[in-house]
């Protein structure tokens, strides 16, 4: 089974050797996306509303670098500084992922990279081609 490496230009996680994903056969495992913008900084400082946005802008460039898209997620991983923000997610959920939704696990978590980062959102998701449910 042929493994690639995932690439996106700019790479702000390069610095950090790690890879944003990888795809093998028909899957793609995508690292946790944050609220880095292309130069590498975290944006939306305090703001969770930003910060969430942009982790699920930033998770739909990967996947469509990986030849998918946020419709063809099958298992998101949401970690949250804030528990109190999962009324959020639900609506998020319902702007970004459409039916059939993706299985999903969320959790709390004391910190994250940075201190100020309030949301990380790792997936799996099944390339274009392999997607059954769009045919």
């Amino acid at each position: 089974m042929k493994i690639s490496q995932i690439k996106i230009t700019p790479d702000s996680y390069e610095p950090f050797r790690l890879a944003q994903g990888h795809r093998v056969g028909d899957l793609l495992f995508i690292s946790g996306q944050t609220a880095i913008d292309d130069g590498g900084k975290l944006t939306g400082i305090g703001d969770f509303d930003v910060q969430a946005q942009k982790s699920f802008e930033n998770l739909e460039k990967v996947l469509k670098a990986g030849g998918s898209s946020l419709k063809n997620v099958i298992k998101v991983t949401i970690m949250l500084r804030d528990m109190g923000n999962f009324e959020k997610i639900v609506e998020l959920r319902g702007k970004y992922f459409t039916a059939p939704y993706p299985a999903d696990t969320i959790f709390e978590v004391s910190s994250l990279f940075s201190p100020d980062a309030l949301i990380e959102i790792e997936a799996i998701a099944v390339v274009d081609e392999a997607a059954d449910w769009q045919k």
